[in-house]
């Protein structure tokens, strides 16, 4: 057994799409002086790597603590994207069934933390976002900023469906050709996201 840990860090140096706020950790308690070391920190929802629940883009949509653990955690599936196209060829041959967890390769995380990171990545079409929603998996994860662009139209076409969204993925080249389970929990907040630890059992 193989543990892939998919998340990318987190700090006061993690880029930020942009007109986010900016990651802030303050020193709450010093060991020398208090005894114990503690840390105040202030963070985005949407920083990182984190999980779209459906209340981001749906008026009253769920937030994150409104779906059951089952719905974090399932069966993955690797789809390269090459040259930056998704080809719905490539989602109908893998085998994409229901509650699946659907993990998309374009290679984005290698520009992380530089201006393009947030200005070239490749838009989901609509075709295959439709293709994944009729497929009723749970989750559609992307190691680049957003599945789209404003107005977001795949972002609502998603979370309106009840498939939840994960941005900002690493290392998923390690994935390739391999069966797996996905693992991510985002921390238990009654909102529209949260940072999340994504791991992958290599089977």
């Amino acid at each position: 057994m193989k543990i892939v840990d998919l998340t990318q860090n987190l700090n006061e140096g993690t880029p930020v799409y942009p007109g986010d706020p900016r990651t802030k950790i303050e020193s709450a308690g010093v060991f020398e002086k208090d005894g114990y070391n503690d840390h105040l920190v202030s963070v985005g929802t949407h920083v990182g790597t984190h999980i779209d629940a459906p209340l981001h883009m749906i008026p009253n949509g769920k937030t994150l603590d409104q779906f059951t653990l089952e719905q974090f955690v399932g069966r993955g599936k690797y789809i390269k994207v090459e040259n930056k196209t998704f080809d719905i060829k490539a989602l109908e041959q893998a085998g994409i069934g229901e509650s699946d967890i659907v993990l998309f390769h374009t290679g984005m995380d290698e520009l992380y933390g530089k201006d393009d990171y947030f200005k070239i990545y490749p838009e989901i079409p609509e075709e295959v976002a439709k293709f994944l929603s009729e497929r009723k998996v749970k989750i559609v994860g992307m190691d680049m900023a957003s599945p789209d662009y404003p107005p977001f139209k795949i972002h609502k076409l998603l979370l309106g469906s009840g498939v939840l969204i994960i941005e900002n993925l690493t290392n998923l080249s390690e994935l390739a050709g391999k069966e797996f389970e996905v693992y991510a929990l985002p921390i238990k907040l009654q909102i529209d996201a949260a940072p999340a630890r994504v791991i992958a059992e290599v089977k």
